[in-house]
């Protein structure tokens, strides 16, 4: 690393400065060295006393040499601005981040990408709907860009890691750390098979202002923006409106009107998003960037008359016992043979719902 890189790490993560404060100062002084070297009088004016002085101060320094430190690792990178990988569509929307720590396979940074996001207390259905589109999606050569967030997030990258264009994780957290916990395995995997990317410096907490500057990337680097399930308050809507405002195509799969999780999806919908059902609704409205191997399709399978019976919405196992004139124990064997298979979930309440499979 050369004392021009030094420079630009020290400016990018000085605190209080930011990615628009760090723009201010690279377009005044005209290079990082020259606006770290700049007195706080100077700097006071772009980006306020408390940040002037922290980097007059030396603020960063160890967040520098930690930083410094960790790219030393294997398939661990520092990716700037300046950098030519720096995704082009990212730089150009608004407040791109001027420094992003890199984990995996940094030549996904040059494919297409295609966000899929969604609520965090996803429904099975909703976990089973983010899983085979962004398995199809990326089979279509889209890589999958994501949060890492539980339920629709975990779920999205999950099914793109089973496709050569895998999956891109964006955190809120250094990049040290994995938030929530019980993600660590899939974010070792993807770090393997993916690429983790953080604009945050290493160690930093998963502070709740973080995932909305998180947000801001996902809709930066992708196409469109696909989303699941969403209730009225998910963040997730943020990236779909970052992205709308990005000029980005952004998409929504409906769900039932009983669903909390599915209002969000519903509002954008009124809103303009385009509703899809299908990968194939999704390739519509954003392009495909690869045929698809012609295949002769399957007929569907027959449902079963327990599946039939059940229909869409959750329900009590006993009352399916009466109509299909079985006992509630017999009812009971035949629904978790049917969970085993992967076409019902159980849910709180002992109650039980059939899943959709593309």
């Amino acid at each position: 690393m050369n004392e021009n890189t030094e420079d630009w790490l020290r400016l990018a993560l000085t605190p209080g400065i930011g990615p628009l404060g760090f723009l201010k100062l690279i377009d005044a002084f005209g290079s990082a060295g020259h606006a770290v070297a700049a007195g706080a009088a100077q700097t006071e004016k772009l980006v306020g006393r408390e940040a002037a002085e922290a980097l007059q101060g030396g603020a960063a320094d160890e967040a520098v040499d930690a930083a410094l430190a960790w790219a030393d690792g294997d398939d661990c990178h520092l990716l700037t601005l300046l950098d030519d990988d720096y995704p082009p569509q990212l730089a150009e929307a608004a407040s791109p981040p001027p420094l992003l720590f890199a984990r995996g396979r940094r030549e996904l940074l040059a494919r297409t990408m295609l966000a899929i996001v969604g609520s965090r207390a996803a429904t099975p259905q909703g976990r089973r709907n983010a899983e085979d589109f962004a398995s199809a999606l990326a089979g279509h050569g889209y890589t999958i860009v994501s949060g890492l967030a539980s339920g629709i997030d975990a779920a999205a990258h999950l099914g793109a890691l089973s496709q050569p264009a895998s999956t891109v994780a964006v955190i809120g957290t250094g990049i040290d750390r994995v938030y929530p916990a019980s993600n660590r395995q899939l974010a070792h995997r993807i770090a393997a098979e993916g690429l983790i990317l953080s604009e945050f410096p290493l160690g930093t907490a998963p502070l709740a202002g973080h995932f909305p500057r998180r947000n801001r990337i996902i809709a930066g680097l992708a196409r469109g923006c696909l989303v699941v399930e969403a209730g009225i308050a998910s963040g997730s809507l943020i990236s779909a409106r970052l992205a709308m405002e990005n000029n980005r195509d952004v998409m929504a799969i409906p769900g039932s009107i009983h669903n909390a999780q599915a209002r969000g999806c519903h509002r954008l919908i009124r809103d303009g998003a385009r509703l899809v059902e299908s990968p194939d609704d999704v390739l519509d409205e954003i392009g495909r960037l690869a045929a698809a191997s012609p295949t002769t399709p399957s007929p569907p399978p027959q449902a079963s008359p327990l599946l039939a019976a059940m229909g869409w919405e959750p329900v009590l196992a006993e009352s399916l016992a009466a109509p299909l004139g079985l006992t509630a124990g017999e009812v009971y064997a035949m629904l978790l043979e049917l969970e085993l298979d992967g076409q019902v979930a159980s849910l709180a309440g002992g109650r039980f719902q059939r899943l959709a499979q593309l």
